[in-house]
C-alpha cells in the first residue's frame, strides 16, 4: 500500500469535532446546520463545572428524542494554574481525539458561543495541538450580551461608537478608565463586584444609561433597566451581564421630526 493512499484512508476513517454554541440559555436559539450536527452526532459532550448537577447546554437543546447514552458529563477545570489547567483539557482532549480518530463524530456544547469566553477554546487549542489532523468546525452561538439587548432594546452599537466586550475588573478606577474610552462596555462576570460598578455609575451619573441581565433566557432570568432596580443578589453566580453607555442616544428621529415640523411652518408662513 502506498503512503499516499494510506494516508488518503487513514484520513477517510476520521470522524469529526464540532464545537457548538447554544446560545445563553432559551432552547431554540441553537442554529439550524449546528442542530443538524447535534441530531447526527455519535457522542455529545456536555460541559459542566464540578460543583453543578446538570450541564446548562443540555437545557438549551430543543424538545427532541436523542437516545441518552449519546450524551456525556464533560467537567471543566477552573481555577489560577494554569500548569494544572492545561494537563487537564490535554487529557480532555485526548479522550476526544481517540473517539474522532475511531471514526465517531463528536460535538461539544457550550452555552453563548464558542469562541467568546469559553472553555471551548482550551479544548480546541489542545486539540489542534496533539491531533492536526482531526477536521475540527466551530458553529457560531448567540451571546448572552446580545440575547440581553434584544430583550431590552439595548443597542449594542450604532453608527461609529466604539464598543467593548470585557470581564468585569477588580479595581473601580481601570473600570472607570473602560467605560470612559468607550461609548459602550458589555460587561461579563460580575458576580460579586455589583456593588462597586453600582456606585460607579451613580458616581458617573450614568445610573440610567445601563441594563442587566442574570441568567437570560432561562427560567429564573433576572432583568434590570438602571441602578435603581438593581441589587447584589442579582449578580450571584456566574450568568450575569450588564451593558452600560457612556452617554444617552440622541433621538435622531426627534431631530428629523423637528426640522419637518419647522421646515412645514416656514411653508405655511411663505
Amino acid at each position: 500500500m502506498s503512503e499516499e493512499f494510506a494516508s488518503s484512508s487513514a484520513a477517510s476513517d476520521l470522524g469529526s469535532f464540532c464545537g457548538i454554541g447554544v446560545g445563553p440559555g432559551m432552547p431554540g436559539l441553537i442554529p439550524v446546520a449546528a442542530w443538524q450536527f447535534v441530531q447526527d452526532a455519535d457522542i455529545i459532550l456536555l460541559p459542566r463545572a464540578k460543583s453543578a448537577k446538570r450541564s446548562i447546554a443540555r437545557n438549551c437543546l430543543p424538545a427532541h428524542q436523542i437516545p441518552e447514552d449519546r450524551f456525556r458529563d464533560f467537567e471543566f477545570a477552573m481555577g489560577s494554574d494554569r500548569t494544572l489547567l492545561a494537563e487537564h483539557y490535554s487529557r480532555q482532549a485526548d479522550e476526544i481525539g481517540q473517539n474522532v480518530c475511531a471514526g465517531k463524530r463528536v460535538a461539544y456544547l457550550t452555552i453563548g458561543d464558542p469562541l467568546t469566553y469559553s472553555t471551548y477554546i482550551y479544548i480546541l487549542r489542545a486539540l489542534q495541538e496533539r491531533f492536526p489532523e482531526i477536521p475540527c468546525r466551530t458553529y457560531p452561538g448567540v451571546t448572552s450580551y446580545s440575547a440581553l439587548a434584544a430583550a431590552t432594546g439595548f443597542a449594542l452599537g450604532e453608527g461609529k461608537e466604539r464598543v467593548l466586550i470585557s470581564p468585569c475588573p477588580d479595581a473601580r478606577l481601570e473600570l472607570r478608565r473602560l467605560i470612559e474610552a468607550h461609548d459602550v462596555v458589555v460587561l461579563l462576570k460580575i458576580g460579586e463586584r455589583l456593588p462597586m460598578v453600582l456606585r460607579l455609575l451613580s458616581e458617573m451619573e450614568i445610573d440610567d444609561h445601563c441594563v442587566f441581565g442574570a441568567q437570560v433566557g432561562m427560567e429564573n432570568e433576572i432583568l434590570r433597566f438602571g441602578t435603581s432596580e438593581m441589587n447584589a443578589a442579582d449578580a450571584s453566580g456566574y450568568l450575569s451581564t450588564m451593558l452600560i453607555r457612556r452617554k444617552p442616544i440622541e433621538s435622531r428621529h426627534m431631530v428629523t421630526a423637528t426640522a419637518d415640523i419647522q421646515e412645514i411652518g416656514e411653508l405655511e408662513l411663505t
